[in-house]
């Protein structure tokens, strides 16, 4: 008997064993694709202490309902009828396919209490009150109206025509023109290029902000006359397309902006007066005080060497200045009364400051060698302000809390990675939106002191036991000066120490990039395993302007890119390579954006690289836009050295090994014209490589089959150059 069951034992054991192997088709291909990241949760909207709504999605990313889960009960029932949503649409007049996009939309245009949704549709806006499930017709224009926006009281809604602000009242249904002057160079309430891109956020483009009181609009004016124009054209059709737009580069006149007050109900506009200010400057931040009796913004000069807290009565509260720049971060937080909680990195981390309501500082509230993340606000009645920070470690973000005399710090959330809270209105609850480097987001309640009050959605995955899928390693390596760089490594699921292996390095490198995080990585990490499954170690090492560890790190980039990120990515390397079971002959590395300008400038500086793939690659560093490349080069006209000497266009005639160059062809952002360039010095100098267009991509390759055939190349240009 026995006997028997050790048989069966053994016999079981290679199927118990037997895992499956990841593949490209594994990672990329729609229909075979395993989705190892589950059915991640999101959007996550209180509508009172006791209540909240969110999008639930399946694991393609598609709606499934959207859900209200009761705090008291725990339980979750659909937040509105989408049937019935679609139907009214489809009644009021927009198309069926709009009305069946709408009602699957993971992303709604809410007024503050929830109560109804604006719709765009058609070149058209529709409001849907969920009181009566009916939809009624706001504009009826050829024009198309832009970033629809509800007032805080919900009694009408902003939007943007033809570069104009309007204001619709939903009662009557009234429509005023507020500005008038709006064409292709003239925005008003619209952000231009370089503003969303640089200052407000990657697809912000909103440039206008309620008052609380719902009576004004405070609104950013650009002019573009005198901007340079860049470019784009899509050769794919027979007729090809050409798209021509505004974009600064570095030294460049940048547009010219004014910060302008509104009334809602029209009359006469007030701009705010910024005359005390000489040369170009920068409006990177707009907001109202905590009774929206006065306007509160953050202006810059270009360079962005200093940055004031400015109000529209014309006071300056705070003046920024730094050893480097000075980088805006948010709006000050307003308390009940007056006084006002402003975040800075004037000691090297980012921290919070409590400030008198006429800019005299009462006190730091949070130090030390770590970094507030997020100010999540302030429960007046407890003292107490919440905020996500890197206190515990810089790989992951906490959700802590403190008294706003700076005591009694507390961490949280229990679980080492990377939290992403969202508070009900009074802090009494928020849920907590965690992952870890092998384990993909979960959404969990919690009471303000941190306990567990429910799990919402652990978001199980069970493909993650099913393939063979080598573990990432944390580590740390420190440099001839002291620094430690933090670094993950992914080995072979086989990993042989007796064996030498070639290494595939995998970087970004920017300023205040991290690559190297204790979160879930998704499809990027799946990409790297399956690289690692070919026999490759891979590394990724961040740098340490890039390493989380505050602005103090990263202002040692100043002035000059390229330099400080080579010499600790080589550091990082001596480490690796020194290992027994690494081939130093066969590393190679690849990134894009700020990453494949890393892959050119460490390839024409460097001989430790059998191959690299620069992927959008910037070359030369004046043909990239002005406020993000002043911010840390200054202005051309005033580091012209700096410039030339970070640019790997004229350091062409040293490359080094094998360079594969990718490049979206319409990418409006770091622009074709950058590889462009570097070819034309390869090929002057006689130096061969490789070079792929993506005709209708921009800074990204977005399209599913054209993604699968990137990372096809990118895998195949790894087996080639490490595999000899």
């Amino acid at each position: 008997m026995k006997r028997a069951i050790i048989l069966f034992a053994l016999l079981a054991l290679p199927a118990l064993a037997q895992k499956k192997e990841i593949t490209l088709e594994t990672i990329y291909n729609p229909s075979t694709k395993v989705y190892f990241s589950g059915a991640v949760q999101s959007g996550f909207q209180w509508l009172d202490d006791a209540t909240f709504i969110w999008p639930r999605k399946d694991q393609k990313g598609d709606l499934v309902e959207w859900e209200r889960f009761d705090v008291k009960t725990g339980k979750t029932t659909p937040f509105f009828d989408r049937a019935a949503f679609e139907k009214a649409l489809i009644g009021a007049g927009v198309a069926d396919a709009d009305a069946k996009r709408a009602a699957k939309a993971t992303s709604q245009n809410f007024d503050a209490k929830k109560n109804a949704i604006v719709v765009e549709a058609g070149n058209d806006l529709f409001l849907y009150s969920f009181g009566n499930k009916s939809a009624t017709r706001l504009t009826s224009t050829p024009a198309s109206e832009e970033l629809p926006t509800f007032s805080p009281d919900g009694t009408k809604v902003a939007f943007v025509r033809d570069n104009n602000l309007f204001v619709t009242d939903l009662a009557g249904k009234s429509e005023r023109q507020l500005t008038t002057d709006g064409n292709p160079q003239i925005l008003n309430g619209i952000l231009d290029w370089v503003y969303d891109e640089e200052v407000y956020g990657r697809g912000t483009k909103r440039g206008f902000w309620w008052s609380p009181d719902s009576k004004r609009i405070a609104f950013l004016h650009f002019d573009e006359h005198g901007v340079p124009t860049y470019p784009t054209v899509d050769q794919i059709p027979y007729h090809p397309v050409a798209e021509t737009y505004p974009y600064p580069k570095a030294g460049d006149p940048n547009p010219k902006v004014k910060l302008m007050i509104a009334p809602a109900g029209g009359g006469e506009l007030t701009a705010v007066d910024n005359d005390r200010y000489a040369g170009d400057i920068l409006i990177v931040r707009v907001g109202w005080n905590g009774d929206g009796s006065l306007l509160t913004y953050q202006v810059q000069n270009r360079e962005q060497t200093w940055l004031d807290l400015d109000t529209s009565d014309g006071k300056t509260l705070i003046h920024e200045t730094t050893k480097a720049w000075v980088s805006a971060i948010d709006n000050p937080s307003f308390l009940d009364d007056g006084t006002f909680l402003w975040q800075s990195e004037r000691s090297g981390f980012q921290h919070l400051y409590h400030y008198k309501p006429d800019g005299t500082l009462i006190r730091q509230v949070t130090n030390g060698d770590w970094e507030v993340d997020e100010l999540e606000g302030v429960d007046e009645k407890t003292g107490f302000v919440y905020f996500t920070s890197t206190e515990r470690t810089n790989l992951g973000k906490d959700v802590d809390r403190i008294k706003l005399d700076g005591s009694g710090f507390q961490r949280l959330t229990e679980k080492a990675g990377t939290h992403a809270p969202k508070f009900s209105p009074s802090f009494a609850y928020f849920v907590d939106n965690w992952s870890d480097i092998n384990t993909p987001n979960q959404a969990r309640l919690h009471r303000n002191d941190g306990s567990v009050v429910k799990v919402v959605d652990e978001n199980l995955v069970s493909a993650l036991a099913d393939y063979n899928l080598p573990r990432p390693e944390f580590l740390q390596v420190k440099t001839h000066d002291g620094v430690m760089l933090d670094a993950l490594i992914i080995k072979p699921a086989n990993f042989d120490a007796s064996k030498k292996y070639p290494v595939f390095e995998y970087h970004y490198g920017g300023p205040h990039a991290q690559q190297v995080t204790n979160a879930w990585k998704g499809q990027t990490m799946q990409f790297f395993q399956l690289v690692a499954q070919q026999g490759v170690v891979v590394w990724i090492c961040d740098n340490r302007a890039a390493s989380g560890k505050g602005a103090v790190s990263a202002w040692t980039l100043y002035k000059h890119f390229g330099d400080v990120e080579l010499h600790d990515m080589e550091e990082g390397l001596d480490w690796l390579t020194s290992q027994p079971w690494i081939d130093a002959s066969r590393v190679m590395t690849y990134g894009w954006s700020y990453g494949g300008y890393m892959t050119s400038y460490a390839m024409t500086h460097s001989k430790r690289f059998i191959a690299g793939i620069a992927g959008g690659t910037v070359a030369d560093w004046r043909d990239y836009d002005s406020i993000y490349t002043e911010r840390y080069m200054l202005m051309p006209q005033n580091n012209a050295d700096g410039y030339k000497s970070s640019s790997p266009r004229f350091s062409a005639k040293d490359l080094d090994g094998n360079l594969l160059l990718i490049h979206g062809a319409v990418d409006d952002n770091v622009h074709p014209q950058n590889t462009m360039q570097l070819v034309y010095e390869l090929e002057k100098s006689q130096i061969p490589f490789r070079m792929k267009f993506y005709p209708k991509s921009q800074h990204g390759v977005r399209d599913p089959q054209l993604v699968f055939d990137l990372q096809k190349t990118i895998l195949d240009y790894v087996r080639e150059q490490l595999h000899p």
